[in-house]
Formats: C-alpha cells, structure tokens, sequence
C-alpha cells in the first residue's frame, strides 16, 4: 500500500530580524535593552508549517550578511527547504523594532528602505519550487516596492498556472505603506486571486471601514474564487467563512 506525499507549502515574502525588548509593556523609547528574534510572517509560517509535521519551502530574499545567514540557518534547523533564499551583497537585511504596551497597543518601527527583501527579482525566483507546491503562501507588503512586487506577481501567476491554491494573509503594517489609501488598495489588488484569506479584526475593519463583528461587514470580503475566510479575533478565538458554512471557534487567550 503506497501512501500519498507530504504536500509542499511554498511561503513568499520578507523574513527578517525583530528587535523586542527585555521588559514587557514599555514602549521603544523606555526599553532599557532589545532581544533579538527571527520574523517575517511568512517565515514564521513555513516554520509553523514544519513544527506541526508539515512540508515547507520559504522563497526570498535576504542580506548577505550575519543576520541573513542566521535567519537561513534557522529556517534549515526548524525543516524548511532554503532553496528559494536569494542572498543581496548590497542591501542588508530587514530589521524590526517591535513591543506591546501596557495599553494593549502594538508599536513598530522598520528599518529597510531598501532591504534585501525589497529587491528580489523575477529572475530569482525558483519557479521549481513554486511548480511543486500545493498551497503558495504570501502577504502584502512584498507588494509595497519594485522590483518585488513584479516578483511577487509573477510567482502568483506561475504557481496558478502549475495548478497550485493561493494563501492569503495580508499582515496589514501601515508604517510600511505610503498611506492607508495606498495601503488598502495594494491589498486588494490582489484579493480576487486567493483561494485563502487569513485576516484579523482590526484587518476587516481598515479594509471594508466596517464593524468586523457584523457577518455581511465580513462578507463584504468574500469573492468567487474564495474557499475559506478565516477572521482570528485575538483571545476570542476565530471565525471562518466557506460557501456553505459560517463558524465560531473559541480558543486559549493570546497576545
């Protein structure tokens, strides 16, 4: 009895290093001292992707430089194929200053403009890679710049011609962005192309100018090509769409 392959999960976008400080709930200014973490979204779900027995690729780009090997290393140790990674001479890799406040509120601060993320080039792209996967996972803010955002759409086009499903988890950060008009729009210029939509509640809110816990404010978002909305609401679990079926989940509360 043969059994069927692990499916691959190809995951596109920005990995990068986040700084966060030692004490819980000061704001940047206040921290006394930062620790160094690996991020990026759609890193951290291709090491997500593995942890739970699952098979991952990540495609990118990084800075040939110590933090760009480190994050590499860390995607081989956790299982990911590294394969897709581009390393840049010139551009260093992304940084992130990150906290939450004693407020509840989250507070970034970005240095790139540009990173190595930003510069990836269509010709860099392992379109193997993309022709195997199942599922191509990716975010938004690889839209943000040329030339990544021509490579981003190019990966989307090829990975739907080779017949693969398209996951989408906008991971809105507005500082990136020139306004939240140019914000709002990249993110939908894209939005009728997904099979998958992962998104918060603040997310509903920016994107439609609604009340996220209104269902037709929710499914304002669904298009025809849409398998599953999920909308996560932080330490009140989730909710998730199909065409025929509308849940709630609860779930351990978070941060």
């Amino acid at each position: 009895m043969t059994t069927n392959p692990t499916p691959l999960i190809v995951s596109f976008g920005e990995m990068l290093i986040d700084f966060v400080p030692d004490v819980a709930g000061v704001s940047l200014a206040e921290s006394g001292g930062f620790i160094k973490a690996p991020g990026g979204a759609p890193a951290n779900v291709a090491c997500a992707i593995t942890k739970l027995g699952g098979k991952s690729a990540f495609i990118g780009k990084v800075g040939d430089d110590e933090f760009g090997h480190m994050l590499v290393d860390i995607l081989k140790k956790n299982g990911v194929n590294s394969e897709g990674v581009c390393y840049d001479p010139h551009a260093r890799t992304a940084l992130a200053f990150v906290t939450l406040k004693k407020n509840g509120e989250r507070e970034f601060m970005f240095y790139r403009n540009p990173s190595a993320d930003m510069l990836l080039q269509e010709s860099e792209l392992n379109m193997g890679l993309l022709k195997q996967a199942k599922v191509f996972h990716y975010g938004s803010i690889s839209l943000i710049s040329e030339p990544c955002r021509s490579a981003h759409l190019t990966a989307m086009k090829a990975a739907r011609e080779a017949g693969t499903l398209l996951s989408y988890d906008p991971n809105v950060r507005l500082p990136l962005w020139p306004s939240s008009d140019a914000a709002r729009d990249g993110i939908k210029s894209i939005w009728n192309e997904a099979d998958f939509i992962k998104v918060s509640d603040d997310e509903v809110a920016f994107l439609t100018q609604g009340d996220p816990q209104k269902e037709d404010v929710v499914l304002s978002l669904w298009h025809d090509r849409l398998k599953l909305l999920v909308v996560t609401d932080g330490e009140k679990g989730c909710r998730y769409f199909t065409k025929a079926l509308v849940s709630k989940e609860e779930c351990l509360g978070f941060q």
